[in-house]
């Protein structure tokens, strides 16, 4: 009997492979790799090549593995090529199997009936074989035709049959019948002389082909101009990001690898349309050093209303500490009540700190300010007393930054492997969406979300905060593309590092890749991908690869974040229910 018993979520097989189009909820159905062929029971499935051809993929997806039944792949109606006129079933059984096959379309006026190179009853093999059912179209009508094949398998000494239903989908076009010209004898006309039409003037086909070519010719004309001056206009725009960058902009040139990052490369039909900014999300123009035009004493004026006295605030141990930056854990007197105190993150710089960098250091803080949700960390005071060096408030989570914390927990889970969980790492995930899905609302674009702006405490409860210092502590993470601007280069969408248009769109590709930090404790992300060949990268359609131990089902999110065509990503609302109910599930098993 076969049990209907899917299989558990499995990884991919560490290789590079491409994401045929469509094909997030694809990656749900393909399992951890072939197993082998000598293994009991019934095996239906289709191979490499097969999954290759039909969809480009390098993995065997199968329906049947051992007797078990993966109704999972079985429910997915997956699209055949126009020009596929063939589908091949790898199948093979230990025992005797007895099957009988049906084939059934629902436009026979769009194909031919569909045959299959074996009869349509009889027993499995026992070695491995593979047959064929034939689908042609009859160019009659143009149609999406719906194929079902029906395959009854019993077990001899079972004698139950258990049906097993595939599902393809398939364009078919009406044949277009081309033009056949009968040559034409030459006649007489009254007069008695001999009349030749092809000799008196060119046919209509032939104008049409001589106006053609010369249409041609005058685009590939126009076309090569344009290409010409754009291409001398980005000269000029090179030299001068040239002359403008300074020996700094060579730092984030490259950085030393320790870890090895694989990729794989989506290839989604917006991969190949230009990049542009979706009209679906509000869009946001940054033009280079924005923030650096505004000057201290503009930023100090904007954070005057929450401004406290210096002597409220006691510094303690410093938690974190950077080139000019550094985050103290601190303690808050209350202003009514000395009695009474709270704990507090301090925001501050030091000594040798420039006034453009407390400038930004103040304008940064106020990324959040003035929003209120469970899942947020806004700026509660600041301090900006002449005598003093500036400082911002924040309210204190005790475990601190969340990718440290990650990392902390990378470095203990060989000696203590339930120290964190993967329905706890999808908990901190489904925090930051919701936190993010408030801020889409309130068409609030953060720009730089990443682990490293995010705190957490003991309860695993975590708030996103904003960026302030995050390019002097975590300077690893940003680079300089020649343009004297750090940017978090691994973290963007493609359209913000082309266009440099942000959009909460942009934000949710940043989501993918703190997925992805969660889900491998903190790694960075494109660690081997030289900075100033992202772009390219990225516009080739390559991605991170699916990591260690990360369910199917997981990554899967992950790659739809990462669409080149924005209007193709979810929203963060559709990726807190998605994110809930795989929790939901992963609880199940618990």
């Amino acid at each position: 009997m076969l049990p209907g018993v899917p299989d558990p979520p499995g990884g991919w097989r560490r290789r590079r492979r491409r994401l045929g189009p469509g094909l997030c909820m694809l990656l749900l159905l393909l399992l951890s790799g072939p197993g082998t062929h000598s293994d009991p029971g019934l095996n239906v499935y289709m191979s490499e090549e097969e999954v290759r051809r039909l969809i480009g993929l390098d993995a065997e997806l199968y329906y049947v593995r051992n007797d078990i039944i993966n109704h999972y792949a079985l429910s997915f109606n997956l699209l055949v090529p126009s020009e596929t006129n063939s589908l091949h079933f790898s199948w093979h059984a230990k025992s005797k199997v007895e099957y009988k096959l049906g084939l059934q379309v629902d436009h026979s006026l769009a194909v031919d009936t569909p045959q299959a190179n074996i009869s349509m009853q009889g027993d499995v093999p026992y070695s491995l074989s593979v047959f064929r059912v034939d689908l042609f179209c009859s160019g009659k009508m143009d149609s999406e035709v719906m194929l079902l094949m029906q395959l009854n398998v019993t077990i001899s000494s079972a004698k139950n049959i258990t049906v097993l239903n595939f599902k393809r989908r398939k364009m078919c076009y009406r044949k277009v019948e081309q033009e056949v010209k009968v040559p034409i004898s030459p006649e007489k006309n009254s007069s008695g002389i001999n009349f030749d039409p092809v000799n008196v003037a060119p046919t209509t086909s032939t104008r049409v082909f001589y106006i053609s070519v010369g249409v041609c010719c005058a685009v590939i004309f126009l076309v090569a101009i344009i290409l010409a001056v754009l291409h001398l206009h980005s000269m000029k725009r090179v030299e001068l990001d040239d002359s403008m960058s300074d020996s700094s902009s060579s730092q984030g040139l490259s950085q030393p690898s320790t870890q090895t990052t694989q990729y794989l490369r989506a290839d989604t039909p917006n991969n190949a349309t230009p990049v542009t900014s979706s009209s679906g999300y509000p869009t946001l123009r940054i033009e280079k050093n924005d923030l650096k035009s505004v000057t201290l004493l503009e930023a100090k004026a904007k954070v005057k209303d929450i401004a406290i006295s210096r002597e409220r605030v006691t510094l303690k141990d410093v938690l974190h500490e950077g080139t000019f930056g550094r985050i103290f854990h601190g303690i808050l007197v209350d202003e009514k009540d000395p009695s009474k105190e709270k704990a507090v993150f301090v925001k501050t710089v030091k000594d040798q700190a420039s006034e453009v960098q407390i400038t930004m250091m103040l304008t940064e803080s106020c990324k959040l300010r003035g929003l209120h949700h469970r899942n947020l960390l806004p700026i509660g005071h600041v301090c900006i007393e002449d005598a003093e060096k500036p400082m911002v408030l924040l309210p204190f989570m005790n475990w601190g930054n969340l990718k440290l914390f990650l990392r902390q927990c990378k470095l203990v889970e060989a000696n203590n492997p339930q120290a964190i969980s993967q329905q706890d790492l999808v908990h901190m995930a489904i925090q930051i969406a919701c936190g993010m899905s408030y801020l889409a609302r309130r068409e609030v674009i953060h720009k730089d979300l990443a682990a490293r702006n995010c705190v957490i405490d003991e309860s695993l409860q975590v708030k996103i905060t904003d960026n302030a210092l995050s390019r002097d502590l975590f300077p690893m993470d940003y680079h300089c593309l020649g343009d004297n601007e750090n940017r978090p280069v691994r973290w963007m969408a493609l359209e913000s590092l082309v266009n440099k248009e942000f959009s909460s769109a942009g934000d949710v590709w940043a989501f993918g890749v703190t997925l992805w930090e969660l889900m491998t404790l903190g790694q960075t992300p494109y660690v081997d991908i030289d900075p100033f060949e992202m772009a390219a990268y990225l516009k080739d359609g390559y991605r991170i690869a699916q990591p260690i131990n990360c369910p199917d089902e997981l990554f899967a999110v992950m790659a739809c974040c990462w669409a080149l065509d924005p209007e193709e990503r979810p929203k963060f609302q559709q990726l807190v229910q998605c994110l809930t109910e795989f929790h939901a599930a992963l609880g199940a098993y618990v």
